[in-house]
């Protein structure tokens, strides 16, 4: 019996994009779990001499800390300058009022959501916040590293790292604003999942696996 197809395949994430989506994803789950430890080690008494957990932890903060500042400076390269423009595309959207009307719409279930690129307004713009705010708490991190460790990246750093802890009124404003953007983006990877996996189930495409294979799926007309 012959198979019709009911759908179109579109591209829509290049493997980089995929590649650094998970990279990124597993950076900030190792960041976000290491660094409340770094705040709070329960794991070893007050009392104790016993350095090696909160050492081992912190050398996985750094490390996962270096990748995620990495993966962001990347991500914006790749946004600008990728031949791939599908995800640049999706500001002919933000700078449309019928997009962000539609767009609006589709969430309470009027109407179908249609978007130029791959982000409709509203995605695009969380995901440019989401981008800086990556951006500062990668900054912000880079400083508190150098504070600490006064050899290599962080001595290149010294200088700047001053000017910078000075601009924040001292290190511990500049852990707070650090420890606040954590907080950022543990409310971020919450909402950001339930509304790719509400997407996928509302509009029947751009769901969760498209981000795995990098495709996305049309019902044909």
């Amino acid at each position: 019996m012959e198979h019709i197809a009911t759908h179109n395949r579109k591209l829509i994430f290049t493997p980089a994009i995929r590649i650094f989506h998970w990279l990124r994803a597993l950076a900030i789950l190792v960041l976000v779990i290491t660094g409340f430890y770094i705040s709070w080690p329960f794991l070893v008494a007050p009392e104790s001499s016993d350095v090696l957990v909160q050492g081992w932890i912190r050398f996985a903060h750094i490390v996962f800390g270096f990748l995620l500042t990495s993966i962001t400076l990347v991500r914006f390269y790749l946004f600008f300058f990728s031949r791939n423009n599908i995800e640049r595309k999706s500001f002919k959207d933000v700078m449309s009022v019928n997009s962000w009307i539609v767009q609006l719409k589709s969430y309470f279930w009027m109407g179908n959501l249609h978007k130029s690129g791959v982000y409709g307004p509203l995605q695009f713009m969380t995901y440019v916040a989401i981008s800086f705010a990556a951006l500062i708490v990668c900054i912000t991190g880079l400083v508190l590293y150098a504070n600490v460790y006064h050899l290599g990246v962080g001595g290149l750093l010294g200088g700047v790292s001053d000017w910078l802890t000075a601009l924040c009124g001292g290190l511990a404003n500049l852990r707070t604003f650090h420890h606040y953007l954590t907080w950022a983006f543990i409310i971020f990877v919450v909402i950001h999942v339930y509304m790719a996996v509400w997407s996928g189930i509302r509009f029947k495409h751009n769901s969760v696996d498209s981000i795995v294979s990098g495709y996305d799926y049309h019902k044909d007309h």
